[in-house]
């Protein structure tokens, strides 16, 4: 979310009622944003802070001190792997991170990411010990949640489903609601972006003039990636999914990553 900056808070919003709030916090690499809700509305959002701040809390010392009822923190993954549920096996989990090529600087997880797949992955051991400020059984993988209300909402086979942040771009497809696709790219302009995008229609062999490509994220309806992305897919739009009520300066796709975070109140990393 590093092109968007937010700042809001519900006038209802205060830290006395934080025991019936979820606390949402999505970390970047060196940066983090937060959200609170209040069921399912949002009552405050805020993005850019400095990782620091986690561990050693200034400005947000009052929010990261509170007693909330629940708090869910996505990590992000310098790598990961999607194996199913049915051949994981936790106890292999070393040799699986193998093929991860693991840093001496990172730590490797794993976790369900939805009822078929399990994600290994790896991330910094910085964020981790940032996150453990609050408990790694309150962790999952960044995206968890943004997959799974996906598909929930009965995908069509032939959407591919996009988020941006900043210039890493997620592209996810799915079969009967089932994760068919998934990955990650580093892209710098829209040229790259339009590349990633292809390719993946093209490795799941799907017409570009028949695919429909919903995008969330950091992108702005009319701008130019989704300018670029229209010129070679039948129909490029905003993502219009809503899981929290917000108000009308929020645009929802904008913080749809991280506003999907409270689907996974009960995960726990394993």
């Amino acid at each position: 979310m590093s092109e968007y900056n937010y700042n809001y808070h519900d006038d209802d919003f205060s830290l006395d009622k934080a025991q019936g709030y979820t606390l949402l916090i999505q970390i970047d690499k060196t940066t983090f944003t937060y959200a609170v809700t209040d069921q399912n509305k949002l009552v405050a959002v805020a993005d850019n802070h400095p990782l620091d701040e986690l561990t050693n809390p200034e400005e947000l010392l009052d929010l990261l001190s509170a007693n909330f009822k629940n708090v869910v923190i996505g990590l992000p993954a310098t790598g990961f792997s999607l194996l199913p549920q049915t051949v994981f096996n936790p106890d292999k989990l070393t040799d699986l991170a193998r093929f991860l090529d693991v840093k001496a600087d990172e730590k490797v997880l794993s976790q369900p990411l939805d009822n078929r797949n399990v994600i290994i992955y790896k991330t910094p051991e910085n964020i981790l010990n940032a996150a453990d400020e609050f408990g790694l059984r309150n962790t999952v993988y960044t995206s968890k949640g943004w997959l799974n209300v996906l598909a929930r909402n009965q995908p069509g086979d032939r959407d591919l489903y996009v988020n941006i942040n900043g210039g890493t771009v997620e592209i996810a497809n799915f079969n009967f609601s089932k994760l068919r696709f998934y990955n990650t790219f580093e892209f710098t302009g829209e040229d790259e972006l339009a590349y990633f995008v292809s390719l993946v229609t093209d490795e799941l062999n799907l017409q570009p003039a028949y695919t429909y490509v919903y995008i969330s994220g950091d992108v702005d309806a009319g701008d130019k990636n989704i300018t670029r992305l229209a010129e070679f897919f039948g129909k490029v739009e905003v993502n219009t999914t809503k899981i929290l009520q917000t108000p009308l300066e929020i645009e929802g796709h904008k913080i749809l990553s991280l506003s999907a975070l409270s689907l996974c109140v009960s995960s726990e990393a394993l």
